[in-house]
């Protein structure tokens, strides 16, 4: 039950990073070049819905990989999976869309910032909340069963 809650909070605290570092004026004037491709309204639905999915996914992954990151705290640990999922995720994206698109240094840099900000929130939500020890130190779960 517990990675239910923190899943479906994870998703709802994505949905909000995003309208926070994607709609503020500073984002918007960054990634002026899109707004032709852009549609007119965001469907908020299919957005929250997706980042509730990515909630999911992401705490999937964290329990998963999560004996195997580095570090000796829960805290550390959430580090180096966001460390992991902004790569994946961001890094690679904005790579391909640089490669694609003629992105100003800015846009790169504000995509790149916004993305490791959203996964660091969430990976030290996980930490703090589904490894043993609340981030503080980790216990290994074996040890804990």
């Amino acid at each position: 039950m517990r990675f239910v809650i923190v899943a479906f909070v994870s998703g709802l605290l994505l949905g909000a990073l995003d309208a926070l570092l994607q709609g503020n004026p500073l984002a918007r004037e960054s990634l002026s070049l899109f707004i032709p491709l852009a549609r007119d309204q965001v469907n908020v639905l299919a957005g929250l819905g997706l980042d509730l999915f990515y909630g999911f996914a992401l705490a999937g992954i964290f329990v998963l990989l999560h004996p195997s990151l580095p570090g000796k705290t829960g805290t550390v640990k959430g580090i180096s999976f966001a460390v992991l999922a902004w790569f994946l995720k961001i890094f690679m994206n904005q790579a391909a869309q640089w490669l694609v698109f003629p992105l100003t240094a800015s846009a790169v840099a504000y995509e790149l910032a916004a993305g490791l900000v959203e996964m660091l929130a969430v990976g030290i939500l996980y930490a703090w909340t589904l490894v043993p020890g609340s981030g503080r130190g980790y216990t290994p779960l074996a040890r804990t069963q």
